[in-house]
């Protein structure tokens, strides 16, 4: 598949975006283009796009109304375009970069194309294309029809699939799989459509890559390009550092219409991941020298790091970047837009953007989702943010004996592989999504667990087309069984669905989670307010319980996971309090999820855990509601992400419960240079008392991790940990922050509470106000002070986002929080709630 980035000023490319339509037909009822279903209502559409797009744009559906099953019709679509008047066609080539998924093609009545895989582009060369006007007409067929095709039976069964026979067609499962995502099955030309008229021969690159050697970077470029007419000259690659060119390479013929080149650059400035450093990236330009002038091809960015690749047969897995340790944390991530699977530029940098906020360095691109654009990879490349890469393929026993079907798996492999090549983000590039796994719970023999199509195809292709990163046949495989948490890589449950106390975060032995804490994450009432049904919806409901994400045939869903945690962490009955107090019901189990989390990661980042990794399941929900996601459909953090914001970047403080060992304090540097700075820690009684506090200079070290007993630092023996237990608690509360020398208002802060359970229930004596103060037109600055312990702050205004939520306070402490407003500006009238407050707090505002 051609470089995306690869267009100059003068390309003879067009893109077929504009003028398309679409219509239902159904199942087989029209065979050739001149027979397509002209008397039927035909409505404007896109490309890229799909059939439920349309429809969504034409306001005849929409994903809150009644289901559709876009896969039991067939699906037109229909454009004209107009070619130039000394249009020579052996020149011409169409470019199809997705078409989802069963499709066959007509251009002015001839069928030029059929494909069955959505995952690969498809070119078709010297098309019969003419001058003036011309028919372009898809059909899309009814993938359920194809699906009553008898086949052999698979060897075991995936349970969140609906069709079992959906693993002989390369499509997505998104919309198929109605436990967890939404009922808008992708069919359509989900990707760019584009002609290229041969007047202004561009180059295809087929090979652009880095890699890093012993301080020597390399750029690998391969590219087919046509050396006739304008397209004469001598081709060279460049590589710029900002304005300035840094190394040049002329490229040299390697065969029919293909050149090749080798750059190499002494000491390169490295790509990091942000939490460790900074993501440098030089610019990749193809010049060609011709009578006019020069011509430059922009090739994108890239970049020189280096991977530490586990090897398969590996019980540990640890990803080392740049021959550094990378303790990777971040979600799975999921398409921005579930109807139409794109979003345009703004949207992907505000995403990654969410993510570097919250100090993930890594995002999964699960088996179970699709491919990502292009500008999903140039923005992880810009913000420093790692990538785990599956091919799409999950849970299901694929029929890679096949020859049809194996042959379009090892184009697509190919495609997408050259693809991630240049992206220095791309770290891991995975088999497949729960394979192993779902062999191995399904009862398969041992033999079935490990297929050749991952460990050996996908395997040699990957290093063939795309070296220098790590390479891992499924994404939960590695130990004696291959979910087995201590060994590998795992899907970690055990708190979560599986019901299991904080205790096995450490018990387990968790290496590497590739998804992991699964929670009907609830979002904000704002997003609430948008379920079918509106403020009123309850959790009961069966809006509500539409979305609620679950196992296929299970009796429980994900709101009962996240139910138990509540009883479990607050001794309240969730089901009692659903029934008296509905809003209170959504603020503990908000409160559960992120607790959850945050106890995880806690222990899964001190110094002496076993794990390297771990990854939450979803980064974003697919619709408005309760999902896995821990940023809702439409962008809004929920309280897990607030949470796990405070405890996941560089600089990191946490304290541990180790029983009769008191508690421990972790801190992390992960950042190149030493940090210096002063310790402080404070002990309270009914979150009000100071009891005790110490303080002292403590430096971090580049790249480390330390652990401290707290009793070092406190002058008496108290027991925090309420494990001798020789009489009441004397101490509810402990107060751990670090603060930066050269940036004193960087101040790192966690807190512990001996019982979770504590500072719960609202209390008249809590001393809180809230001051804000105007920035500009819809933005102002709220200063939330208390004089005793608050949890689960939040601040509320009709017409206003905060930037932070769901947070606690210590006594004395004071947090600056940014108000901006959604749509036209308003004047800030609001309040704050806590957990523990009585009734809310009225923000007052400061006047000049």
């Amino acid at each position: 598949m051609p470089a995306r980035g690869g267009e100059s000023r003068l390309s003879s490319r067009q893109y077929l975006r504009d003028g398309w339509e679409c219509c239902p037909a159904p199942a087989g009822l029209h065979s050739e283009a001149s027979d397509h279903p002209a008397d039927l209502r035909w409505i404007a559409a896109a490309a890229p796009g799909t059939a439920a797009e349309a429809l969504r744009s034409a306001g005849l559906w929409s994903i809150d109304g009644p289901e559709r099953r876009f896969d039991a019709e067939d699906w037109w679509f229909r454009t004209e375009f107009t070619a130039p008047a000394d249009i020579d066609a052996s020149r011409c080539f169409l470019m199809f970069e997705g078409l989802a998924t069963l499709c066959d093609v007509w251009l002015n009545d001839v069928r030029i194309l059929h494909s069955e895989n959505m995952f690969l582009a498809q070119r078709v060369d010297r098309p019969p294309v003419r001058a003036g006007r011309n028919l372009l007409v898809l059909q899309f067929h009814a993938l359920d029809h194809a699906l009553k095709q008898r086949r052999p039976r698979p060897r075991w069964r995936a349970p969140m699939v609906e069709n079992q026979q959906l693993r002989w067609y390369r499509t997505t499962l998104l919309g198929r799989t109605p436990g967890w995502s939404p009922p808008a099955a992708a069919v359509g030309p989900w990707r760019p459509v584009w002609i290229d008229f041969g007047t202004t021969p561009q180059p295809e690159v087929e090979r652009l890559q880095c890699t890093l050697r012993d301080g020597v970077g390399k750029v690998q470029l391969r590219a087919r390009i046509r050396q006739t007419g304008a397209g004469q000259g001598v081709w060279t690659l460049h590589l710029r550092d900002g304005e300035q060119t840094v190394a040049t390479q002329p490229l040299r013929p390697a065969g029919e219409d293909i050149m090749e080149t080798e750059l190499s650059l002494r000491e390169p400035r490295l790509w990091w991941p942000h939490t460790h450093g900074h993501p440098d990236l030089y610019e990749a330009v193809l010049c060609v020298g011709q009578p006019s002038g020069i011509v430059e091809h922009a090739l994108g960015k890239v970049g020189f790091r280096s991977v530490n690749a586990p090897e398969h047969t590996s019980s540990d897995f640890e990803v080392r970047v740049n021959d550094t340790r990378i303790f990777c944390r971040g979600a799975c991530w999921t398409p921005l837009d579930i109807v139409s699977l794109r979003a345009d530029a703004g949207g992907y940098r505000r995403a990654i953007e969410q993510v570097v906020d919250a100090g993930f360095n890594m995002l999964r691109v699960s088996g179970t989702m699709v491919y990502e654009d292009d500008v999903f990879l140039d923005l992880c490349d810009e913000h420093g943010v790692l990538v785990w890469q599956d091919f799409m393929f999950a849970n299901m026993d694929y029929p890679a004996g096949d020859e049809a079907l194996a042959a379009t798996i090892e184009a697509e492999a190919i495609q997408q592989l050259r693809r991630w090549a240049k992206h220095p983000c791309v770290t891991v590039v995975c088999g497949n999504s729960e394979v192993s796994q779902q062999a191995a719970m399904w009862g398969a023999s041992r033999e079935l667990w490990d297929p050749e199509l991952f460990s050996c195809t996908l395997a040699a292709l990957t290093a063939e087309h795309c070296c220098g990163v790590a390479w891992w046949p499924s994404s939960a495989f590695g130990g004696a069984i291959p979910h087995q948490p201590n060994a590998g890589t795992t899907s970690y449950y055990g708190v979560g669905a599986y019901l299991r106390g904080t205790d096995d975060l450490r018990r387990s032995g968790l290496k590497f989670a590739s998804e992991c804490l699964a929670f009907a994450n609830i979002p904000e009432d704002e997003t609430l307010h948008r379920l079918p049904g509106g403020a009123g919806v309850r959790v009961q409901h069966a809006s509500w319980k539409l979305r609620s994400p679950r196992d296929l045939g299970a009796g429980w869903d994900f709101d009962d996971v996240r139910d138990h945690y509540v009883r479990e962490f607050f001794g309240v009955d969730p089901a009692r309090l659903r029934y008296s107090d509905h809003s209170r019901y959504l603020a503990l189990g908000r409160e559960a999820s992120a607790q959850a989390m945050t106890a995880a990661f806690t222990e899964w980042r001190r110094a002496g855990s076993s794990c390297n990794g771990a990854l939450i399941l979803f980064l974003r929900d697919l619709w408005p509601g309760a999902g896995w996601g821990i940023i809702d459909s439409g962008g809004i953090p929920k309280a897990p992400y607030h949470a796990l914001r405070h405890n996941l970047q560089s600089i990191w403080i946490g304290l541990t419960d180790e029983g009769l060992n008191g508690l421990s304090l972790h801190l992390c540097n992960e950042t190149p240079g030493q940090r210096t700075g002063t310790l402080e820690l404070q002990l309270y009684r009914e979150g009000r008392h100071l009891i005790s506090q110490a303080a002292r200079a403590q430096a971090l070290p580049a790249r480390s991790l330390q652990t401290l007993p707290v009793a070092d630092l406190l002058a008496a023996f108290h027991d925090l940990t309420f494990a001798y237990r020789f009489g009441p608690l004397s101490c509810d509360l402990v107060v751990a922050r670090w603060q930066d020398d050269a940036m004193p208002a960087n101040r790192y802060q966690t807190h512990y509470l001996p019982d979770p359970g504590r500072h719960l229930l609202p209390d008249v004596s809590v001393d809180l106000s809230a001051q804000a103060r105007a920035l500009e037109p819809g933005v102002y600055v709220v200063t939330v002070h208390t004089g005793t312990f608050v949890r689960g702050v939040c601040l509320l205004a009709d017409g206003y986002r905060s930037d932070d939520t769901h947070f606690w306070l210590a006594p004395g402490e004071a947090r600056e929080v940014v108000m901006r407003a959604v749509g036209t500006p308003r004047a800030l009238s609001g309040v704050v709630t806590a957990l523990n407050l009585i009734a809310p707090v009225r923000i007052q505002m400061q006047h000049p």
